[in-house]
């Protein structure tokens, strides 16, 4: 569907539509959301993610409106820190006061966040757009692909907070390197693999160490 099929003509009748508008954005970006979602480009990407990622792209184009100068990675944690249930509150406090700073109306961007939902809206109801069902060796890849991003994020995360900590004299650490690991640990037959491994090699060695049947 072409990005000009959007929405009915006059005022974009989605929540997410009216953003794409409102911010800027660039004139493909409901179509990258669409391919992303199908699988067109060969890797399908969750409603979710999708969200996460629309939001953080709202998030830098409100800093550059502002006219703030933006970092490698400064906007992934800040969306972070201000979203993530996880994070402190003395890292949300941070967050809001280097975006308040720069002239970013907080609570503004926070209600233009949208959800999973709104984001499926837009592209099932708005685009037209449906996914054919992904095959288990798709699954298993896609798995992957998503774990492998996670790691990457959370090695990018760490490795941004501690040295923030140690230029701002909060810990001593020298030149670091920071390993992220998760490990499975089969309890049946008691082999352990990194979790990226075991979904390529396609399991544990369960089947391999079960004893042979007994013919009668």
């Amino acid at each position: 569907m072409d990005e000009t099929d959007d929405e009915d003509e006059g005022t974009p009748s989605t929540k997410v539509g009216r953003l794409l508008e409102s911010y800027d954005f660039d004139p493909g970006y409901g179509a990258e959301l669409e391919a992303r979602w199908t699988g067109e480009r060969g890797e399908r990407t969750s409603l979710r993610d999708l969200a996460d990622a629309f939001n953080t792209r709202l998030l830098e184009l409100a800093l550059r409106s502002a006219g703030a100068s933006v970092i490698d990675g400064e906007v992934d944690n800040l969306y972070r820190l201000l979203t993530d249930e996880e994070a402190s509150a003395g890292g949300r406090v941070e967050a809001r006061g280097r975006l308040e700073r720069e002239g970013v109306d907080v609570d503004q961007l926070e209600a233009d966040f949208v959800t999973y939902q709104a984001i499926r809206s837009y592209l099932k109801d708005v685009r037209g757009a449906e996914h054919q069902s992904t095959s288990p060796e798709k699954r298993v890849e896609n798995t992957t692909e998503t774990v492998e991003r996670l790691l990457s994020r959370v090695q990018s995360v760490v490795e941004s907070d501690l040295a923030g900590l140690r230029r701002a004299d909060r810990i001593t650490l020298g030149d670091f390197h920071l390993f992220v690991e998760v490990n499975v640990l089969c309890r049946d037959c008691q082999a352990q693999y990194g979790v990226v491994e075991l979904l390529r090699r396609g399991g544990c060695d369960c089947e391999s160490s079960a004893s042979p049947r007994q013919t009668e």
